[in-house]
């Protein structure tokens, strides 16, 4: 039996200023587009439970194991158990229940669930049996479908998921992404990489301009310094005279009038966020309303520690 942890219980521990080991075991690509604060990312297909058990060995605290809903970090605990670590539990309602909870997320470039590749993926090989054995005559394609029809059945029944663990290894699903795939079922894992990329886009590049140059170009008035990250996070600090543009309010629509009474566009504009995965979809959104845009690699903690000036609250 796998014991859990509310997501409540562990914003408790973080709000008394108390620290807790907290593995999450996503894929690098859903760990790099949003992970709770301080977790560490070791993907379920990769989890050496044996090593794991080894070095906490005497360790006092339990291990805290978190993935997007539930069942993966079940499937952790499990192997944990079974390599003898007792102290473990399971995080109820993955990642986003720890936002909704109060735990700090740090953000990056957005990626397709592992989830939805799997829905993706096992549709497609379904229509592509109908209509190989539509177009052919061979109803001896139809299998295909029906494979994949008692494949979804067991992975309800055992909550394990063997398309989902092939996904999970794809160049897409990793931390460098773009590579193509040849494996079992090529052309619908194909697809499933065109709509993740297409849903994606291409992210801007980081400039190579140093954090002495934005300095001097903000103080000397040719430069914005914009800070892309969430509300909450810019109470927390933020450098003095930057402007905040949260990406999620981009990526929803700023009026025209409203980022051209704090944005010019004869002014570079130098986009920030906590660790340089975020700035960069801000550049594009930024760039494509005609502004000089520039997303800065360094996040925020680079920027207070380069000597930019820093405050606290709103």
């Amino acid at each position: 039996m796998v014991d859990t942890m509310s997501p409540a219980a562990l914003a408790e521990i973080r709000r008394r200023g108390e620290s807790f080991d907290l593995l999450d075991v996503r894929t690098p690509a859903e760990y790099g587009e949003a992970h709770v604060d301080g977790a560490q990312n070791v993907p379920l297909d990769r989890l050496d439970a044996k090593a794991i058990a080894a070095e906490r060995a005497g360790r006092p605290g339990t291990l805290y194991v978190v993935c997007k809903s539930g069942g993966r970090s079940r499937q952790a605990c499990e192997k944990l158990i079974a390599s003898g670590l007792t102290a473990v539990a399971s995080v109820e309602g993955g990642t986003a229940a720890c936002e909704a909870a109060g735990l700090r997320l740090i953000r990056g470039r957005k990626a397709m669930s592992l989830e939805r590749q799997v829905r993706i993926c096992a549709g497609a090989l379904v229509v592509l049996g109908v209509a190989l054995a539509w177009f052919t005559q061979i109803q001896a394609w139809t299998l295909l479908s029906g494979f994949i029809g008692a494949g979804l059945v067991f992975a309800g029944v055992t909550d394990t998921c063997g398309m989902a663990m092939m996904l999970a290894k794809m160049p897409w699903n990793q931390a460098p992404r773009g590579a193509t795939c040849s494996t079992v079922g090529k052309a619908a894992i194909v697809a499933v990489a065109l709509v993740s990329l297409a849903g994606e886009g291409i992210a801007a590049e980081h400039t190579k301009d140093s954090l002495d140059m934005v300095k001097q170009s903000t103080a000397a008035g040719k430069a914005i310094l914009v800070d892309v990250r969430e509300e909450e996070e810019w109470v927390e600090g933020h450098v003095v005279g930057a402007k905040l543009f949260p990406l999620s309010s981009l990526e929803k629509g700023i009026p025209a009038d409203e980022l051209a009474k704090s944005l010019a566009k004869g002014k570079i504009v130098y986009v920030h966020c906590q660790a340089g995965g975020r700035c960069k979809e801000a550049a594009d959104i930024l760039a494509k309303a005609g502004f000089d845009v520039r997303a800065l690699k360094p996040g925020f903690p680079a920027l207070e520690k380069a000597g930019f000036p820093t405050a606290k609250g709103k």
